[in-house]
């Protein structure tokens, strides 16, 4: 149930009504459903443009069983994806700086969406036939790569925080609905069902991949990277169109000080309390992200490895990069699934199952999924007619049915909601307000640290030593689980007595984040689907 579909009247609730009502969705203003849009738009862009890579990259033009162009191999396609990934990472901080204390997020957006443009707009014209010459396509392509890396760096740093800005923030709102029930609008759970949503979108969009690829394979290169083009210059003239409505908060050093809080708020503050609690919590953060390493490098396969993989296997007409579509499609259809059914099964069993345990169960399935890959690898190279050489021979792939790889993507999929996910809203709600963009950032640099991790085991992207990569990422995170688990679990402790405490200000976590909750989030994303998804 939303605010938005029962509202009758409203006011400020008070801490008494805050612990005893039901907790809700509150309405979600217009400009919020925008800056989704545009934050999908730029996923779909991505997509579009980077699933060719791999295949762009590691095989020749003349190439038969997959498209390709450079026929630089697969050890150094994987390394240079891997090394682009890492820029897309470790440069976030430095936007998230120029974010949170210059230009502000707004502003940082419209410039890495321009940068995007440039990017796709050079990739797409050196990618034409008319340019014969390979050395102008590698050089293209490292154009491309730097303007995008840095388009990316600045929407990862500020993306996240810039759509959870658009987002008033307000005390808990009392509400009377239409059949006499009094709730409470709850600021932190509609935060939930608003980063649920975008996750949601984020995966639709992800599905590009799908149409790129076929224009891969079926017209060529300069075609699907058309395609990404289109959709990357509208983002810009979104973004300016609606320039007057969106939520600006550009940092500002005067509205730090505790005459401007009196005077503007007419509260007194002890910033040495409050500053040192938020930076605590900003760093407890920081160090749930810097676990995340290993996991980005395991994610990381679905861009390189595991395409490759998918390549000595018999296709069945399906180019061999469209399968990762499998893991966008699984996350579209688990997450429903997750919120709906499998949360409220585990909160009825009595199980807290807050941030840290997600995540630690996130490990658990990334796991998983590593060890099923190396599975499907080593099924490849018991199987003729190349067998620990596929594509080798000439009467290449291997005899395995590409459809053998589906399981991994759907681990992934449960991965993925469990993680990143909580990911996202475990970092925005930790981070002091003036500190979102940076706090995002960090995440991304344990992303970046992971696709250097890639780089540096990159000569194992080869046969058959890749059986080993596979084998070691599986080891790395089951071992990876229990050490996070025993270190972080007191975290998800101090969040379940947390919850109970009086709301202060919109940075704190004073939320109703319980299972219920999110799945009244999920009903209610359920029902606005139909009318406000259309990525």
């Amino acid at each position: 149930m939303s605010a938005q579909e029962t509202e009758q009247q409203r006011r400020d609730a008070t801490e008494e009504e805050v612990k005893e009502l039901r907790h809700v969705v509150d309405s979600v203003p217009f400009i919020v459903w925008i800056a989704l849009i545009a934050n999908a738009t730029e996923r779909f862009t991505f997509y579009a443009v980077t699933t060719p890579w791999q295949n762009y990259i590691q095989n020749g033009a003349d190439s038969v069983a997959v498209p390709g162009e450079l026929g630089l191999g697969q050890a150094t396609a994987t390394n240079i994806t891997s090394a682009f990934l890492f820029v897309c990472f470790l440069l976030p901080t430095i936007f998230a700086v120029i974010s949170d204390t210059w230009l502000g997020r707004y502003k940082t957006l419209c410039l890495s969406f321009f940068l995007d443009f440039c990017g796709c707009l050079v990739l797409f014209i050196t990618s034409l036939p008319a340019f014969h010459n390979k050395s102008t396509k590698v050089i293209g392509l490292g154009i491309s790569m730097t303007m995008l890396g840095l388009g990316i760096d600045g929407v990862k740093a500020t993306a996240s925080p810039f759509i959870g800005d658009q987002y008033p923030e307000k005390t808990p709102q009392l509400i009377v609905t239409t059949k006499g029930e009094r709730v409470v609008a709850d600021r932190a759970l509609t935060l939930q069902y608003i980063y649920n949503v975008s996750y949601w979108l984020t995966n639709i969009a992800s599905l590009s991949l799908v149409a790129s690829t076929y224009l891969e394979k079926l017209v060529g290169f300069w075609a699907a990277y058309l395609l990404p083009l289109c959709a990357v210059w509208t983002l810009v003239p979104l973004l300016l169109v609606f320039h007057k409505s969106f939520g600006k908060h550009k940092f500002r050093w005067e509205e730090a000080t505790p005459l401007y809080q009196s005077e503007t708020y007419g509260r007194q503050v002890q910033w040495d309390d409050k500053f040192v609690f938020e930076i605590k919590r900003g760093l407890q953060a920081c160090k749930v992200m810097a676990c995340f390493v290993p996991f980005h490098l395991c994610m990381n396969q679905i861009t390189n490895n595991l395409v490759s993989q998918a390549g000595q296997m018999k296709l069945g007409g399906i180019p061999n990069d469209t399968i990762q579509a499998l893991n966008s499609i699984a996350c579209v259809l688990l997450g429903p699934v997750m919120q709906r059914f499998v949360y409220p099964i585990v909160r009825g069993r009595g199980f807290t199952f807050g941030p840290i345990a997600r995540i630690t169960w996130a490990f658990i399935m990334m796991s998983t999924a590593m060890a099923y890959a190396a599975g499907v690898q080593k099924l490849i190279y018991t199987k003729g007619p190349c067998y620990d050489q596929p594509l080798q021979c000439e009467k290449s792939p291997n005899d395995v049915s590409v459809w053998i790889q589906a399981p991994v993507y759907f681990l992934l999929g449960f991965a993925e909601i469990l993680g990143f996910t909580t990911l996202a809203e475990y970092s925005y709600s930790e981070a002091p307000r003036n500190m979102r963009s940076l706090v995002q950032a960090m995440a991304q640099l344990s992303s970046g640290a992971g696709s250097a991790l890639g780089m540096a085991f990159s000569p194992l992207s080869t046969d058959p030593q890749i059986l080993y990569l596979y084998t070691g990422l599986s080891v790395t995170m089951i071992v990876t689980a229990p050490t996070f688990w025993a270190i972080f679990r007191v975290y998800d402790e101090k969040e379940t007595y947390e919850e109970t405490q009086p709301i202060e200000d919109g940075s704190g976590p004073n939320r109703e984040t319980t299972n219920a909750g999110v799945c009244e989030a999920m009903n209610t994303a359920e029902k606005d689907r139909g009318e406000k998804i259309s990525s």
